[in-house]
């Protein structure tokens, strides 16, 4: 943990999690984000410790793909599960293409696994980390009980400082330049075209120009994406999480009914 704090990018991230991971004989380490969790078929990325190219022929058939453990399980639930071919018989029924493709897993030497589901919700996005390796049933579960823990708390830890360090890159990983990063920064701060035509000593044309030019770049669709886009890399902070002026409002909630009787008020200064 003290040392994912000390991270400076997703890649060093991704090496901490899949070192836990060969030090406890699950080398197989996959990671996989889908922008939206309502749709399985938005996937954001996947990454994985492996060469896992063999799996394009399996996935391009969309029958198959459906019935995979992210699919099936990590969009739908947050409990993390023991996976692979060891323990098929305790999972859903799965068509024989998608049994194919866990025996040919196996055969690779990913027989069982343990998979952790994940969530961010802004935007809302549903991911999974699998540990996986060359265990029997039973030896998988004495791993699960004795490490399972350890597992759950570095892939959701390292789930947490891989996004913040994914979403700041996005600005050298699409090639925004040092001018339209500045843009973007006065976009989400709400500044009209005609003030940061003034403040960049431009034409509004210019501005408008660059814009487009961003838009391009980057595939979104308008000015309130590029806002968004701005808070999201944080160029600009998050507006519910923003210093206020005056003393802070805390809502203070007491009791456990679901209709809890929760009440505003202002915080004491004396309070700790």
């Amino acid at each position: 943990m003290v040392d994912l704090e000390s991270t400076n990018s997703s890649a060093e991230v991704w090496a901490l999690i899949v070192g836990v991971g060969r030090t406890l004989n699950l080398p197989f380490v996959d990671f996989i984000s889908a922008d939206n969790y309502a749709d399985w078929r938005r996937t954001l990325f996947v990454r994985t410790s492996y060469d896992s190219s063999w799996l394009n022929a399996y996935n391009s058939d969309p029958e198959v793909l459906k019935w995979s453990y992210f699919r099936t399980h990590a969009v739908n639930h947050l409990t993390p599960i023991a996976v692979g071919l060891e323990f098929i018989d305790e999972y859903m029924h799965i068509p024989q293409a998608r049994y194919q493709v866990l025996e040919e897993a196996a055969r690779r030497g990913i027989r069982a696994g343990f998979s952790i589901p994940l969530r961010a919700h802004a935007p809302p996005q549903a991911s999974v980390i699998t540990f996986s390796g060359d265990h029997s049933k039973r030896d998988m579960k004495r791993i699960i009980q004795t490490h399972g823990w350890v597992l759950n708390t570095v892939a959701t830890m390292g789930f947490q400082h891989y996004q913040a360090h994914f979403a700041a890159e996005f600005i050298d990983r699409n090639r925004i330049s040092e001018k339209q990063r500045e843009l973007l920064e006065m976009i989400g701060a709400g500044l009209q075209d005609k003030v940061i035509a003034e403040r960049l000593g431009v034409t509004v044309s210019a501005v408008r120009q660059r814009m487009n030019n961003i838009l391009a770049k980057t595939g979104l669709n308008n000015r309130a994406d590029l806002a968004a886009l701005a808070m999201s890399v944080g160029l600009v902070p998050d507006p519910l999480s923003r210093e206020r002026q005056g003393e802070p409002i805390v809502l203070v909630e007491m009791g456990v009914s679901p209709q809890g009787k929760g009440r505003f008020r202002r915080r004491d200064p004396e309070e700790t």
